[in-house]
């Protein structure tokens, strides 16, 4: 990778290792939040048998390997973030799960100098961690030599539109509803004072860049109309509407256009 490159994830990862030490306590009472990991957790489950094993990337405080572990898949968590690696490990040896959570500190860009290679039977990437690079196609290309044949890849990502954060625009948000669109270059974010780069990217992307070994089995907008966990305060003010809201989303997750114009999309391929 370049300097530039390496600079944007040296700062990504300062990043996210300071926020390493606070992440659960921020995130895992969030309404929201719970209701997206249970969403792509469902998501996977449908796709895997217990005994498969995983690598993930972005892997965090590692909430969603011991869930996985739990269900008895082995998995390979990976992050560029030392911060969060460490409380991954800590949290792993208390729930003595060892046996089926393996790590390594790795970035995506970076994937072959992986050590554990597998082969594995998915490839999974949560919450936009892969929104973080610029080279997402080569990120994409490194995949196929690492997984088994029939294997899966199960990815979290930011689109370039978000029709919730469009509705801003009629509170006079006009930088937040337009970020996303205007944004080949990417857009700012910041995380505990830091300041780097996110992109967005569309399904067509990913499966132009993954190459003609791997075919879609199924993509699912995420927080399409849910309002993403930002919105803030909405489950506790609307708590009616919210329920409305989870079970048009269920009916509607794959259906044109609303897979296209969440916060998210989940989006899982299978190789050939």
């Amino acid at each position: 990778m370049n300097t530039a490159g390496n600079t944007h994830e040296q700062i990504v990862e300062q990043a996210f290792s300071k926020q390493s030490l606070i992440f659960d306590d921020v995130y895992s009472s969030d309404p929201i939040i719970q209701y997206k990991r249970k969403r792509v957790r469902d998501h996977v489950l449908t796709y895997v048998r217990p005994g498969d094993h995983m690598l993930e990337l972005n892997s965090g405080t590692g909430e969603d390997a011991i869930f996985f572990a739990s269900q008895n898949l082995y998995v390979h968590a990976t992050d560029v973030s030392s911060g969060m690696q460490q409380q991954l490990v800590q949290k792993v040896q208390l729930k003595g799960m060892d046996d089926r959570i393996s790590n390594e500190q790795c970035s995506f860009t970076n994937l072959a100098a992986l050590k554990n290679r597998g082969p594995y039977d998915i490839i999974f990437s949560n919450f936009a961690g892969l929104n973080c690079t610029g080279e997402l196609d080569k990120v994409l290309l490194s995949f196929d030599p690492l997984l088994k044949q029939n294997g899966l890849v199960t990815l979290v990502i930011m689109p370039p539109f978000c029709l919730w954060e469009f509705l801003l625009l009629f509170k006079g948000k006009f930088r937040t509803a337009f970020r996303r669109l205007f944004s080949s270059n990417g857009s700012d974010a910041h995380v505990e004072g830091e300041y780097f780069r996110c992109w967005y990217y569309k399904p067509s992307f990913i499966t132009k860049n993954l190459n003609t070994n791997f075919t879609v089995v199924k993509t699912e907008g995420l927080c399409t109309i849910v309002p993403p966990s930002y919105i803030g305060n909405f489950t506790r003010r609307y708590p009616k509407i919210y329920s409305v809201l989870q079970k048009a989303e269920e009916r509607l997750k794959s259906e044109w256009p609303w897979r296209f114009i969440g916060d998210y999309y989940i989006i899982t391929l299978k190789k050939n």
